[in-house]
């Protein structure tokens, strides 16, 4: 299947540029570009286009109000570009809660050092919402009710897939659950790793939480370092815990959530009684891709807290998390999953079920639900 893109933004020069890179790719299709917000809702009348690349700031209509327009009249997964800026932070997180699903800086540079890893990331991120479609398109779709087998199904089984990035083939199977019964285990602490989607999906989770959460909470989301200070400000506004950017010596409190810095590693270190957090720009035999990683950061909670850990792995692409994951299960803990239907990106938590680390997948609408039942 071939997806066609329409490509907006004010400059004729970056439209050419992202044109000539998407071109390439055998999936996708250029089939139109729009200068600003206005004339890329003409052009989506004229043109249907399948998925859309927007830019923040334009003139006429900038990308935040086209983005709200297009999911009130005619929703289509859209790809922001954004400066790497405070104010570049705070809008491209503006056009994420209207709807758009993911975003990349608007400098190649600032993408990938090399330019030809810098266009097929790019390429892969339009395909990857692409395929995720309007009908599962993100948190503020219509809820989607969880899969029910009949008394008599046989056991989940899985199929082995390398379709890690996008999820959607050769995918793991394992029933939705809607609600869990508490299981009794003793937990000290809660720790959440995502990436593509996951700024809205943690929304989602932690607004819920009440004020006196009696744990704290590690997050790991792939972000930009310039992104996570505002990504934690606006996290700490929603919710009724506390969310900061985690800085290094913070130690561990229950109703606080403690986010990775965007560029940089955080590991959970045990200090007498307290576990208190570390951040470094430790890359282990340079195999570690992503900073902050959720590998890193959840093989750290193994080593401060043993077992006494709900992991959970959000939407993403790739399979980080799933390493770190598994020496928490070693060490006793309990990981969970976001199931299928309301992943943006079915590949982090598809790599951590399939290889039969998590014991549960949850839509993200009970998420929080369950994790007040289980860790009460």
């Amino acid at each position: 299947m071939v997806f066609k893109v329409l490509v907006v933004d004010d400059s004729a020069f970056y439209r050419r540029r992202v044109r000539e890179i998407l071109d390439d790719d055998r999936e996708l299709e250029v089939i139109g570009e729009a200068r600003n917000g206005r004339d890329a809702l003409e052009k989506i009348e004229t043109l249907s286009p399948d998925v859309i690349t927007m830019d923040v700031e334009m003139p006429v209509m900038d990308g935040i109000s086209a983005v709200k327009a297009i999911m009130a009249s005619r929703p289509l997964p859209i790809l922001m570009f954004s400066s790497l800026t405070h104010h570049g932070a705070q809008a491209t997180l503006d056009a994420l809660e209207a709807g758009a699903l993911d975003f990349l800086p608007k400098k190649f540079e600032d993408i990938a050092k090399d330019r030809k890893d810098a266009a097929r990331l790019l390429c892969t991120k339009v395909r990857l919402i692409a395929r995720r479609g309007l009908g599962l398109r993100r948190l503020t779709t219509k809820r989607i009710e969880p899969r029910k087998l009949p008394d008599n199904a046989p056991a989940p089984r899985l199929i082995r897939s390398s379709g890690l990035l996008s999820g959607r083939q050769g995918a793991a199977l394992q029933p939705t659950v809607s609600s869990v019964k508490a299981s009794g285990k003793h937990y000290h602490c809660l720790a959440i790793g995502a990436s593509t989607g996951g700024p809205v999906a943690l929304q989602k989770v932690l607004a819920p939480l009440p004020a006196n959460f009696a744990y704290p909470i590690v997050l790991v989301q792939h972000m930009p370092g310039t992104f996570t200070t505002a990504f934690a400000q606006r996290l700490n506004g929603h919710c009724n815990i506390n969310v900061k950017e985690a800085e290094h010596g913070d130690i561990l409190k229950p109703g606080w959530a403690y986010l990775a810095p965007g560029g940089r590693q955080l590991l959970i270190e045990a200090k007498g009684p307290y576990k208190t957090i570390a951040i470094t720009d430790a890359n282990p035999g340079g195999k570690i891709s992503y900073k902050p990683s959720v590998d890193l950061t959840f093989g750290s909670l193994a080593k401060a807290y043993g077992g006494d850990v709900l992991g959970i792995i959000l939407t993403g692409m790739g399979a980080d998390g799933r390493e770190g994951s598994r020496l928490l299960k070693d060490k006793g803990a309990t990981i969970w999953a976001q199931d299928q239907d309301s992943c943006v990106v079915y590949g982090m938590p598809q790599a951590v079920t399939m290889a039969n680390i998590s014991v549960k997948s949850i839509n993200i609408d009970d998420m929080s639900n369950c994790i007040q039942t289980e860790m009460k």
